[in-house]
């Protein structure tokens, strides 16, 4: 079977995956797997399946485990990251950049922030305790319209309440 990617050399790799509920499979070469991020998926994993079954039947784990690169800070290897799934603290992302990079990518399709940022202020900016001691109704009004427009719902939400409130004790 040809590469689904380049369509000239010979699929080596299958690759299975669900994203989203979506299920994906692809039939690749070593290179366009190599580029995709597929190549080490079992490089780090395989030995510590290898070690953790040898550490079972001896007690004790193998030399070249005991030497791996550990994070400065959490002591974690890659090895544990790779058997968890899970990173043991924010050092560890630089510790292991080269070898957490492929699976970032394969994962999330890239390394850099591609999202919305937010345009408005944190809402902890506007809070409802930073208001004046007794603004008006209108007052308030003319700043719920204002939160609106910039689209800062929730401290929009607080005014409308705060409003609500004003106008039903002046109603009592």
């Amino acid at each position: 079977m040809k590469c689904q990617k380049c369509k000239v050399k010979n699929a080596t790799t299958q690759v299975k995956r669900v994203v989203n509920g979506e299920y994906e499979e692809y039939m690749l070469c070593a290179d366009c797997a190599h580029e995709m991020g597929f190549d080490n998926i079992f490089d780090n994993s395989m030995p510590d399946m290898f070690g953790g079954l040898i550490k079972s039947l001896f007690g004790t784990a193998l030399p070249a485990r005991s030497q791996a690169t550990r994070c400065p800070v959490c002591g974690s290897s890659f090895g544990d990251i790779s058997n968890t799934g899970k990173v043991g603290c924010a050092k560890c992302y630089e510790a292991f950049l080269s070898d957490l990079l492929p699976s970032i990518r394969r994962i999330h399709g890239n390394t850099t922030h591609c999202g919305k940022s937010p345009e408005s202020p944190a809402i902890s900016d506007k809070s409802v305790a930073d208001m004046p001691t007794s603004p008006t109704v209108q007052e308030l009004k003319a700043e719920l319209e204002q939160a609106v427009k910039e689209q800062n719902f929730e401290y929009a939400a607080q005014l409308r309440d705060k409003i609500k409130e004003m106008e039903e004790s002046t109603n009592e």
